[in-house]
């Protein structure tokens, strides 16, 4: 008789096991399929999910993967963007006023014998002796010289910036200066080696630009001229002496004179930036033709790095030449224009141009 007891459920249970183990295969490779084609999954227009695989798309990009939508089609337009284009200073043929104060019927008068053509007007409000031809809160004392009719020259001020047609170019002695040297000869003025007031060969009088008063009292001037409403600031007598003793000077700086001429442009560039002004200055000929001149603290190829415009006075038959000196100083970048000063307009020039007064 056989033993009793498991020998009737033995093959039962390895046949379950195997089952057993099908089943978690299966679910393993279900599981790894699902995971898979996720990224092919894609929603069409109504919302429906669609699984689009690789070889359905023809060789187009790879439908996106996870839960965003496709979008229908966007509209093939091309959007030009238009950068803003530095704004330069437009082409003038100028005509120069006298050197006074101005009044209302001057003006006039002046305005209706302008010369044919000009579209600008050049009014002298500062000259070398240091006179001022506007009310200035900052000229010192008893350099103001306006009309005896109280607001005379103000009104006539206000009427020349108010032509709108009209470029207005506000003309300044600026370190050639007797008055405002001679009243404050330590804070301003140019001294000599004996520690007195330097007198040129014209025996005027000049202002020390390495001396901060100096820089302070210019650019003071010439923001009450930008806020007077003028299109542009032309410096003149921009320079040191370049007759007399000038051995005798003292310079009262180690550095290049250039350096200090450079600092009062950036300082004035600073002090003028609220303002919409050209800043301009006027040099000898010789310093563009010639090169820099050391006595005078003038180098062309750093000026033109400051200053909007460069004036000389020169024969119509040297401008193009001139010209282009003063291009090639500006280098690539820069944008300073030359603008003769001419006794007697010449219809053969083109470009800006100043015609000085008689």
């Amino acid at each position: 008789m056989g033993t009793k007891g498991y020998s009737s459920y033995r093959g039962r249970g390895s046949k379950w096991k195997i089952l057993m183990a099908l089943l978690l295969v299966l679910v393993i490779l279900t599981a790894a399929c699902v995971i898979y084609l996720q990224q092919y999954i894609v929603y069409s227009a109504d919302g429906r999910r669609q699984i689009v695989l690789p070889w359905q798309t023809e060789g187009d990009a790879p439908p996106s993967a996870g839960n965003e939508e496709m979008l229908p089609d966007e509209p093939n337009i091309d959007v030009v963007v238009q950068p803003p284009e530095d704004e330069e200073p437009k082409e003038t043929v100028a005509f120069s006023l006298p050197s006074q104060a101005l009044t209302e019927p001057l003006w006039q008068e002046a305005l209706a014998a302008r010369p044919t053509g000009a579209n600008a007007v050049a009014v002298r409000l500062k000259t070398s002796n240091g006179t001022v031809f506007f009310e200035s809160a900052n000229a010192v004392s008893g350099a103001v010289q306006v009309s005896k009719e109280a607001g005379d020259t103000a009104a006539a001020l206000t009427a020349v910036t108010a032509q709108e047609e009209l470029h207005t170019i506000a003309s300044v002695s600026c370190l050639q200066d007797f008055k405002a040297a001679k009243a404050d000869v330590e804070g301003r003025g140019l001294k000599n080696t004996g520690g007195y007031i330097f007198y040129d060969g014209n025996n005027s009088l000049w202002l020390d630009p390495a001396k901060p008063s100096t820089r302070e009292y210019v650019c003071a001037l010439a923001k009450e001229i930008a806020e007077l409403g003028f299109d542009e600031l032309l410096l003149t007598d921009f320079s040191y002496p370049t007759v007399g003793k000038i051995n005798k000077i003292n310079y009262n700086t180690d550095v290049p004179l250039a350096n200090n001429l450079d600092l009062l442009l950036v300082e004035l560039n600073t002090a003028l930036e609220p303002y919409d002004i050209l800043l301009s200055i006027e040099v000898p000929e010789t310093v563009i033709a010639e090169g820099p001149d050391t006595v005078a603290g003038l180098d062309v190829s750093r000026l033109a790095g400051r200053v909007d415009r460069i004036y000389a006075a020169v024969e119509p038959e040297r401008v193009e030449a001139l010209a282009e000196l003063v291009t090639q100083a500006a280098g690539e970048d820069g944008k300073t224009e030359f603008v003769p000063e001419l006794t007697a307009d010449n219809p053969a020039l083109t470009g800006s141009r100043l015609i000085l007064a008689e």
